[in-house]
């Protein structure tokens, strides 16, 4: 007699759109691309943030070139995996009238970063895609149809993307001490007491100013 088990029921997804929520940084040093720092990834000039200028994405994927093993004992073709490569990559970016500050940071040769975290800064979650690579080429695309301007910036991957690396915890700072002082005259509480203590005279050779405590019940 064979028993059945019922079946279970599927995890929910959080489906989400990437607009709005992936964010594009370029980097112009790691020290370790599978565990990206903090502060590689905040502070300024190192990172700089592409996300709100891309219009368009193309690539920035890993593949691979299988390699067929056919043998005498089946007509059936078999492979095995063959050697990584991840294609020429590129972002297209709206062109600012005013400002090329995109431009400087990705002049023709450049070599840095180009970090992808797709879930958002979501602090130890495993979405964070770091490709090494060098500008190709940079080049303005022209149009006369009814569209902003935009320049296309075309990546070569230099070396082995790390895929799936962790978002870095965030900073944690402390509050700051309430200013309830100043120079001349402190407010404490004792017990409930109110007291208030006023310099009078201090000294360079003194070990102790001297006060006056006036105390408010």
């Amino acid at each position: 007699m064979s028993s059945t088990k019922p079946a279970t029921k599927p995890s929910t997804q959080t489906r989400f759109l990437r607009r709005g929520i992936s964010q594009i940084y370029w980097l112009r040093k790691i020290n370790d691309p599978k565990r990206p720092t903090r502060t590689e990834i905040t502070e300024e000039p190192n990172r700089f943030d592409l996300t709100k200028a891309v219009s368009d994405i193309e690539g920035w994927a890993l593949t691979n070139e299988p390699i067929e093993t056919p043998d005498m004992g089946s007509t059936f073709n078999s492979s095995i995996p063959g050697n990584d490569k991840a294609d020429s990559s590129s972002l297209t970016f709206y062109e600012d009238r005013f400002s090329d500050a995109i431009e400087q940071q990705l002049p023709k040769g450049a070599q840095g970063y180009v970090v992808f975290l797709r879930k958002g800064d979501i602090p130890g979650s495993r979405s964070v895609d770091v490709f090494p690579v060098q500008v190709a080429t940079r080049a303005a695309t022209y149009s006369t149809g009814n569209e902003a301007a935009k320049f296309k910036v075309d990546f070569t991957i230099t070396d082995v993307p790390s895929l799936d690396a962790p978002v870095p915890e965030a900073f944690h700072t402390l509050p700051a001490p309430v200013e309830d002082c100043d120079d001349d005259r402190e407010h404490r509480h004792h017990g409930g007491e109110h007291v208030d203590v006023t310099v009078v005279s201090t000294t360079a050779t003194a070990t102790a100013a001297t006060v006056h405590e006036d105390v408010e019940d």
